[in-house]
């Protein structure tokens, strides 16, 4: 019964905002209050868990976002993201610039969380397309495509280290399969897949690009590129410390605080202040005004992403998300297929990537003991599978979705359809890995 309510839920969500018009964040409310009732938690849980689903999605996410949108507002109206854009158009040439959107995205997406990574570029991706007059979806997905994948399946991102500890997983190994099944990954759902949208217009109502200043007036090349890229620096260069002297315990406290997200574009934005600011000729008051054109920005994507983490939260406490990964547990299956297939069908349900690879990490793994699988490549299947088909109850298909100026059906046509071609490939990927290496031990 649960079961049918959890599915009911999701369609009447898809309904309320695809085809009753209505505000999304409101959606997302009452097919919440919704969801409780009929799941039967009890009325006075209903708004506790409200307040902590909303609390949690915005409490780890709202700083991070928000210091991106300034670094990004200001990377754009710097003239930063312009050179960028230039030294791109000049070096890569028309014709492989989504190529060069996804080694950018690859080697950024390494050390830096996703959404991070998506603030962060997002202004290069329109300065791109409006130089080469490309439409946004075909620059950018390659791009967010390569963000998505190492998010997904590269340690040290949140989830797969965490899957690594869970799977009692060897880092490094996993980190080199890892990247072998993400390569063919980005490729065909990056710059292959993006071919096929090079039609796809869209109608941005957030302006990420700055008015195209004259050659003398941008800011050099290195300042852009450090600037722009400082938290990717300050994150891989403390990850790498910390890999290095961790046994130090000063070290690795320092490197850890200073290597946090919050804390790497704290610092971004204070550095960049000056360095695409004042040293620029820019007045405090001009550059304060920026950042608070772009908050202003992404106000209503900010709710957005709160209220998809309060349908999430109602899920998770009633017991919905492991009543349904029991149900899977009959299917007889080869273990790295059966972690994905119940991966995937969480994400489906529960939206977020991180809390479906984990909730089927626990429920797979006594499971798969006795049959023998390689830990390495359960943490990159259920990786893969927590990526498939992100749709309305993603906080990423909003992002997606709000910034670059697309309808529902857009953003299911190249999004989602990139996700879940990012999915099946990482799928075919570690079966194939796993037929080559055939390990039949665990731990």
């Amino acid at each position: 019964m649960a079961i049918s309510i959890l599915c009911a839920c999701i369609v009447m969500l898809v309904l309320l905002i695809a085809w009753g018009k209505v505000n999304t964040f409101l959606a997302f409310l009452l097919v919440s209050v919704v969801a409780a009732l009929l799941l039967g938690m009890p009325v006075s849980s209903i708004p506790q868990a409200i307040n902590k689903g909303l609390g949690d999605t915005l409490g780890s996410l709202v700083i991070i976002i928000v210091l991106g949108a300034m670094l990004g507002k200001l990377v754009a109206y710097s003239g930063a993201a312009q050179k960028i854009a230039t030294v791109l158009k000049n070096t890569f040439g028309y014709k492989y610039v989504t190529w060069a959107m996804s080694l950018t995205g690859f080697i950024v997406g390494i050390p830096l969380f996703y959404n991070v990574g998506f603030v962060l570029l997002i202004p290069i991706i329109f300065s791109v397309a409006y130089n080469y007059k490309l439409p946004l979806v075909y620059v950018g997905l390659p791009m967010l495509a390569s963000l998505s994948v190492m998010h997904g399946f590269v340690p040290p991102h949140p989830s797969p280290m965490a899957l690594v500890m869970q799977f009692h997983a060897d880092l490094a190994t996993t980190f080199g399969y890892g990247v072998i099944v993400a390569i063919p990954a980005i490729i065909i759902a990056g710059p292959i897949f993006a071919g096929t949208l090079k039609k796809m217009q869209s109608n941005p109502a957030i302006s990420m690009r700055g008015d195209q200043m004259p050659d003398a007036q941008l800011p050099g090349i290195i300042t852009s590129i450090f600037s722009s890229l400082l938290p990717v620096l300050i994150i891989g260069g403390c990850t790498l410390i910390t890999r290095v002297y961790g046994y130090n315990a000063a070290v690795k406290n320092i490197s850890g605080f200073i290597g946090d997200p919050t804390i790497a574009m704290v610092l971004t934005i204070c550095i960049a202040t000056y360095t695409l600011g004042i040293r620029t000729g820019k007045r405090l008051t001009t550059i304060m005004s920026i950042y608070g054109e772009s908050v202003k920005d992404i106000a209503m994507i900010l709710l957005i992403i709160g209220s998809a983490g309060i349908l999430k939260e109602i899920f998770v406490e009633t017991g919905v998300s492991n009543e349904l990964a029991a149900l899977l547990q009959g299917f007889n299956l080869p273990p790295l297929l059966l972690a994905w297939l119940i991966t995937a069908v969480l994400r489906l349900c529960l939206g977020s990537a991180t809390i479906a690879g984990l909730t089927a990490a626990g429920i797979v793994y006594p499971l798969i003991a006795h049959h023998g699988a390689n830990p390495n490549l359960m943490v990159l299947a259920v990786g893969s599978g927590s990526l498939f088909c992100s749709h309305v109850n993603d906080t990423s298909f909003w992002l997606f979705k709000e910034y670059l100026g697309l309808s529902m059906k857009q953003t299911f046509l190249s999004w989602s359809l990139m996700e879940t071609l990012v999915s099946v490939i990482g799928l075919i990927g570690v079966l194939i890995l796993g037929e080559i290496f055939k390990v039949t031990t665990i731990g």
